[in-house]
């Protein structure tokens, strides 16, 4: 402490330390701590407003007091710029040391290297569009490592870890970046020095987590959701992504598509969010495991195949069908499974569960030669269908008509759908149609019902046409 300090603690009777949870506390013998608040509130934003009610409340009643804090009252200390801003008490603030004159004798010289001081817990905020050099304070969770790491779209291969400087056990040492959040065991005396960064810190992905843990710590809503009770949400949002894929071709398409992905995005973050606050995972651990696996199950782009002898940077020319086989074998191999169906998930919608068993067994060479054997099996389980009209002669040609389609590489799911939206669309023209001619639709026969229907798919078939015609003007 510096010696203004110390003749003011002399002459102060009334002290307060930010927290008690630190080395430079024991100085102070009898001071009142706020360690209380970082058990109740919610957030530290909280504690440092109600650090702030209380400072002013006990000036108002003790004409001064001494409010101190670990390191220097400039450097990373919120609570002391809202007792600046807040204007109800005049602020005296006494110069101090820093841990920054100790971080610089293994960071080098700040004149020389220009870095930024960041505070970790607003990382993406204040370092957004940095590349380096950056100082990270107030690096005390594993959270908060955590959205450092997910900030950064090409974090750099390590990082130097300073902690608990000046101190008996201080600890200096690289880490690389993808065990940042993982080899750390972070306090409150820790901080990050990061050179240089490939790419600027993301901010947007960040940004977008934080909001997320707001409204799980503020929205009523929020705060009573499970992963149980989010499933139907996660499923609505995932069938609105297809019906805004299945619509890309309209003038508001993309735009559509980007709101729903929003949406699906926001369900994952939320899955992610609820698992960390049990201490599972976070959204960072979920990037690294799927890019792993990714990495993993695609050695024809980043290693080498058992039939390929490919240097690992040359990507291994195969099939779609070839890939597909390899990533089930390694599904097999990772998960321990006994049998190429096992992790067939049971829930998924008729056709695609069909379309994914017969691809697994194709990845084994159970298949057909051609589309023809499909067309064949098709109308020999028709003929079942007419001798023995079940459900499980008819679940026999739906599985026959999935083959076809993807012995054609087409999405039986996606063709349905596109079928039904196209049924869907002709009934509700062929409903404005007979309300234009004063036609009550209930009380018409198959036959009228008929005409109406070919008359617009005759209106569908010319606008198509001339479609073609214009496209074919504009390019010749």
């Amino acid at each position: 402490m510096t010696a203004g300090t110390v003749a003011s603690v002399e002459r102060i009777s009334h002290r307060f330390l930010r927290t008690s949870r630190h080395p430079a506390a024991a100085s102070v013998p009898g001071a009142a701590s706020f360690d209380d608040l970082y058990e109740q509130a919610a957030t530290l934003e909280e504690v440092y407003s109600s650090i702030v009610e209380r400072l002013v409340g006990a000036a108002a009643e003790h004409g001064e007091v001494l409010y101190l804090v670990p390191g220097s009252p400039t450097v990373a200390e919120r609570s002391v710029e809202l007792l600046r801003n807040d204007g109800r008490s005049a602020v005296d603030v006494l110069p101090a040391a820093s841990f920054l004159d100790l971080a610089w004798a293994h960071a080098g010289d700040p004149a020389a290297t220009g870095p930024r001081l960041i505070d970790g817990r607003r990382f993406a905020d204040e370092a957004a569009g940095e590349r380096g050099p950056l100082l990270v304070m107030q690096c005390d969770s594993r959270r908060v490592l955590s959205e450092i790491k997910l900030a950064v779209d090409d974090g750099p291969p390590s990082v130097t870890v300073l902690q608990r400087l000046g101190l008996p056990d201080e600890a200096v040492f690289d880490v690389s970046w993808d065990e940042l959040d993982r080899a750390v065991t972070p306090d409150h005396l820790t901080s990050l020095w990061i050179p240089v960064l490939e790419a600027p810190v993301a901010k947007e992905l960040t940004r977008f987590v934080e909001l997320v843990r707001e409204l799980r710590r503020r929205c009523p809503w929020d705060r009573e959701q499970t992963h149980q009770s989010l499933t139907r949400h996660l499923l609505e949002e995932t069938y609105e992504t297809l019906e805004a894929i299945e619509g890309l071709a309209g003038p508001e398409g993309p735009a559509h598509l980007e709101e729903e992905l929003g949406d699906l995005l926001f369900q994952v973050c939320f899955h992610a969010t609820l698992a960390a606050e049990e201490g599972w995972f976070t959204l960072a651990d979920v990037a690294a495991t799927v890019h792993d696996k990714l990495v993993r199950r695609h050695p024809h782009v980043f290693g080498t195949t058992g039939a390929e002898n490919a240097a690992a940077h040359d990507a291994v020319e195969i099939g779609a069908g070839e890939v597909i086989a390899n990533w089930e074998r390694a599904k097999m191999e990772e998960k321990g499974r006994q049998s190429i169906m096992d992790g067939v998930p049971a829930a998924l919608p008729a056709l695609l569960h069909a379309l994914k068993v017969q691809r697994r067994a194709a990845g084994e060479g159970f298949d057909w030669d051609s589309v023809e054997g499909p067309y064949g099996k098709v109308g020999e389980e028709l003929a079942e269908v007419r001798a023995d009209p079940s459900g499980e002669e008819l679940g026999d040609l739906l599985f026959a008509v999935v083959n076809v389609a993807r012995h054609l590489d087409l999405d039986p799911e996606a063709a349905l759908r596109g079928a039904s939206a196209k049924f869907r669309d002709r009934f509700i023209a062929v409903e404005r149609l007979a309300a234009q001619r004063d036609m009550d639709l209930g009380s018409l026969d198959v036959a009228d019902l008929d005409r109406l229907w070919n008359e617009i798919k005759r209106d569908e078939v010319n606008r198509e046409e001339v479609k073609r015609d214009d496209v074919a003007v504009e390019r010749g």
